[in-house]
């Protein structure tokens, strides 16, 4: 899953990066509100964390901005928790979720995961698809027979994406776009190694191939 933190404190914005990405999530980051609406209006992410006082543009400002043009990716406001009246602004504007400063980071990795759930149509809890369960936390896959796999970064980010939606056609491009950050190794050719490794993992009958369209996880109908 990929990520925008937008965060004018430095420090903070470098510990975000670096905690997020080891919970699993591919991270891109705008020090200011101008970059981040122009990211936000460009690139697929799969939710936003997004700070208020921002130089260059207010967070509300962008935020209003994204949802004018139809732009629903969820998005999480960072403040102080005695700003009541940003709160009440925030959802007016159209933000889904709120965590104030200072916050810990499990609680912000755990409000992260329900939104992208809820954005993928999914139902709170533990990701499980055809007996599989994935295990966010260790960073795990759990097999039909009770085995558990780890995954490397990319493949987990990878198999989180295919198990939020089974049973669709995926592009290599939108995998890519998904998986990856800005700047990350987008070739498609690492996709296909990638793919591969998943399917020794959690078999090769799993992981179809539609040629000319990209790939889909299969979900048994008895799930």
């Amino acid at each position: 899953m990929r990520l925008l933190v937008v965060e004018d404190d430095a420090e903070l914005a470098a510990a975000l990066k670096r905690d997020l990405g080891r919970a699993g999530f591919a991270v891109d980051q705008a020090g200011d509100g101008v970059e981040a609406e122009y990211l936000g209006d460009v690139e697929p992410y799969d939710a936003v964390v997004l700070d208020l006082g921002l130089p260059g543009r207010h967070g509300l400002e962008v935020l209003r901005g994204w949802r004018g043009r139809g732009i629903t990716v969820p998005v999480l406001i960072l403040t102080a928790w005695d700003a009541w009246h940003e709160r009440v602004d925030g959802f007016k504007a159209g933000a889904d979720d709120y965590l104030g400063k200072p916050f810990h980071v499990q609680e912000l990795v755990a409000r992260l995961n329900a939104l992208t759930r809820r954005g993928s149509g999914r139902a709170p809890g533990d990701l499980m698809v055809g007996g599989m369960r994935l295990d966010e936390a260790r960073q795990e896959v759990i097999l039909p027979t009770g085995e558990r796999r780890g995954l490397t970064g990319t493949e987990f980010r990878l198999l989180r994406y295919f198990m939020l939606h089974p049973d669709q056609v995926l592009s290599k491009s939108r995998l890519t776009e998904h998986v990856y950050e800005y700047d990350g190794d987008k070739d498609s050719n690492v996709m296909e190694v990638y793919i591969k490794r998943l399917r020794d993992i959690v078999g090769r009958e799993r992981i179809q191939t539609r040629r000319g369209q990209g790939y889909l996880l299969i979900a048994p109908r008895e799930e």
